[in-house]
């Protein structure tokens, strides 16, 4: 039903090209002073994505996002004692 995403960061020389980017992906976000885009596609072509946008000479690298491989169920999340007292005491 929902197709796996995972964003891309592209560094750019120039940020002419910038709007081009859009049919490689949902542009998520430009940065104008450090020259990079947030780029979100489907998870299954990322690496074809990647090997296109690197051929281009305007690109420095493209790096990927690793939050589609990290674990978001946390172990031992226990309460901290001091912080649940000051909860009760109402600071």
């Amino acid at each position: 039903m929902f197709v796996q995403r995972q964003g891309l960061v592209v560094w750019l020389y120039s940020l002419k090209q910038a709007k081009m980017l859009r049919r490689f992906g949902n542009v998520h976000y430009v940065s104008k002073k450090l020259k990079y885009v947030v780029l979100y596609c489907n998870q299954d072509e990322v690496e074809g994505i990647m090997e296109k946008l690197n051929s281009f000479s305007f690109v420095k690298k493209v790096e990927p996002s690793y939050k589609p491989f990290l674990r978001m169920e946390y172990e031992n999340s226990a309460p901290d004692k001091a912080k649940e007292y000051d909860y009760k005491m109402g600071i």
